[in-house]
């Protein structure tokens, strides 16, 4: 991989690092990577390995598209970003936000067909 695709990577994760509000430490903790490790991705010191990427990119919800695409649709971003925090969930919380999110769509779909008849009218 030439220099300036790993520099391009290291910025990804560091961009989705922030933007899940998490520290190098926490990102490796929960990656179970080292710190190091981290650090030397987001500066673009190192291409990381499939075993050492995928955990990280698990967990903040990356998808290839948002690694390896110049363009990645802003909703793909939030939803990718949702995944890695609900694949940080133990599955008993996996199970309770499933939950929630489908009676919230359920009750937003209801409003939302309310409304559209509604205006049919």
């Amino acid at each position: 991989m030439p220099i300036d695709k790993v520099k391009n990577l290291g910025i990804r994760i560091r961009t989705a690092r922030k933007y899940c509000k998490l520290t190098q430490q926490e990102l490796a903790d929960q990656a179970g990577v080292s710190v190091k490790t981290i650090r030397n991705i987001e500066a673009g010191k190192m291409n990381p390995s499939y075993e050492i990427l995928f955990p990280i990119i698990n967990r903040l919800g990356l998808s290839t598209s948002d690694l390896f695409n110049t363009e990645p649709d802003e909703y793909e971003e939030e939803i990718q970003r949702f995944i890695g925090k609900f694949r940080s969930c133990n599955r008993e919380n996996q199970i309770i936000l499933l939950g929630t999110l489908d009676f919230l769509a359920e009750q937003l779909l209801a409003v939302q067909n309310k409304s559209d008849f509604k205006g049919a009218e």
